[in-house]
């Protein structure tokens, strides 16, 4: 991905989630917060599990 989004932009897309959450809650709350399409592509795309922190998300985005 070459417009892979950085790690602040996909935490601002994040704000406001509990944590843990599953990658469809984390797609949930980034399309509703408004997030363009290059955050909502990279959380689609993180394996489907469940998430214990935004560092966690943030290691699943950019591995």
């Amino acid at each position: 991905m070459a417009d892979s989004p950085s790690p602040i932009d996909i935490q601002k897309a994040l704000g406001g989630i509990s944590y843990p959450a599953s990658r469809e809650d984390l797609v949930n709350n980034a399309e509703n917060s408004g997030a363009d399409d290059s955050v909502l592509e990279a959380l689609r795309n993180i394996p489907d599990q469940e998430y214990e922190s935004p560092a966690d998300v943030s290691k699943a985005v950019s591995g």
